[in-house]
């Protein structure tokens, strides 16, 4: 038997025989349901045609949307939900089943992508018969992004071991490989052959190159200085004005009241030139891209509490990139492109965490946005 909606008691004078059902797709006014306001939990009240008559404050902000936009509106048509959701509501409309769903995703009509726990209940109300479920919605998305935060700490952990073991295993006999090509050179006295001892020579030092770029973020070699992030991004953009053809445009989105953080000039420099450079590669010279500044406070960063950080977004108007790939693009030597080594985001990652901050993307064709989260003080004492 569906549970039965607890009657609030009437004021002296008046009748339950009064209370008239709204027209059909007419929503309804907060009325029995005010109490439902006071809830941090996100709860709509549909009918038979799975149309929204009644939502509560939490569940307008978490759609993004108001009272009066819900009005007639089937739930289907507020947000796209998955096909197990759907078979839900109609399930709780024919047979009064109930449905508890974990990590229940849905699209709201901005195209963000929210994650939630969902619980779907038969009700039955006498001050308002047309409704027949009650649907309570709690987004999961920060605990998933603690999640997604500890195990990108533990693969960087893991990569950076990895790293570190090989390129010292690769190092080694690439100065032998180099030096025997040299004194080889030496005794050849035929000009044709010493162009491949300068092959040789040319692609040993080019791996003793990389083997360089592996181990840097590994030895400790930070600088914290403060800095003005505004600056960093100004450096950035000239050196992508530099590279780039004219029919690229970097807009500016700056919080010009952003105090100064602690880090490491050089080091935030190739973090968002790498990220920067992507961008503009997936746009072939032609698009937008927009470096975007805010403040974020009182946040969790790499499992601890920080009073202020600052968020940089870099945001391009390209393909997207592909779901497959968004969720390791940050190994090493992992690239989308054929002629990538794989180590620029490996590097961002790497500079970032020894800032004490966090980098993640999301993306979608027509937007991909790369935010690093960075604390103004990376040292501050936790209370």
């Amino acid at each position: 038997m569906p549970p039965t909606a607890r009657r609030p008691q009437e004021p002296a004078g008046q009748s339950s025989s009064a209370t008239q059902a709204p027209p059909a797709g007419q929503l309804l006014s907060a009325g029995p349901f005010a109490g439902l306001d006071y809830l941090a939990s996100a709860v709509m009240l549909l009918d038979a045609a799975q149309q929204v008559r009644y939502a509560n404050s939490a569940a307008q902000n978490l759609l993004a949307v108001t009272g009066q936009s819900l009005r007639g509106r089937p739930f289907g048509k507020v947000v796209r939900a998955s096909a197990t959701l759907e078979a839900a509501l109609a399930n709780a409309v024919a047979n009064g089943w109930s449905y508890t769903g974990q990590n229940v995703e849905i699209r709201r009509d901005d195209h963000d992508i929210l994650h939630l726990n969902c619980t779907v209940t038969p009700i039955q109300c006498a001050e308002a018969p047309e409704i027949c479920m009650l649907m309570e919605l709690q987004p999961i998305d920060q605990q998933l992004k603690v999640s997604r935060e500890e195990r990108l700490i533990g693969q960087q952990q893991a990569n950076r071991e990895l790293i570190r073991n090989l390129a010292h295993e690769i190092k080694n006999p690439l100065g032998g490989i180099r030096g025997a090509a040299q004194l080889l050179e030496r005794e050849l006295n035929n000009p044709a052959l010493k162009e491949y001892t300068q092959v040789i020579i040319a692609e040993a030092d080019r791996l003793q190159n990389l083997m360089q770029r592996l181990l840097s973020p590994h030895r400790g070699n930070m600088q914290p200085a403060p800095v003005n992030i505004h600056d960093i991004l100004e450096r950035v953009r000239s050196l992508l004005l530099l590279e780039s053809p004219e029919g690229l445009a970097i807009r500016r989105d700056y919080d010009a009241s952003l105090p100064e953080l602690l880090g490491d000039r050089e080091q935030l420099i190739q973090v968002f030139l790498n990220i920067a450079r992507n961008a503009a590669q997936a746009l072939e010279g032609r698009g937008e891209i927009i470096f975007r500044t805010r403040a974020a406070r009182q946040v969790t960063l790499v499992k601890r509490r920080f009073r202020l950080a600052i968020d940089v977004m870099i945001i391009d108007n390209g393909p997207g990139i592909p779901e497959t790939f968004l969720e390791r693009m940050f190994y090493p030597l992992v690239s989308g492109r054929p002629d990538g080594t794989g180590l620029g985001l490996t590097l961002a990652q790497s500079f970032v965490q020894q800032h004490q901050g966090v980098i993640e993307c999301s993306s979608r064709p027509g937007h991909t946005a790369f935010l690093a989260r960075l604390p103004t003080d990376p040292f501050e004492k936790q209370a």
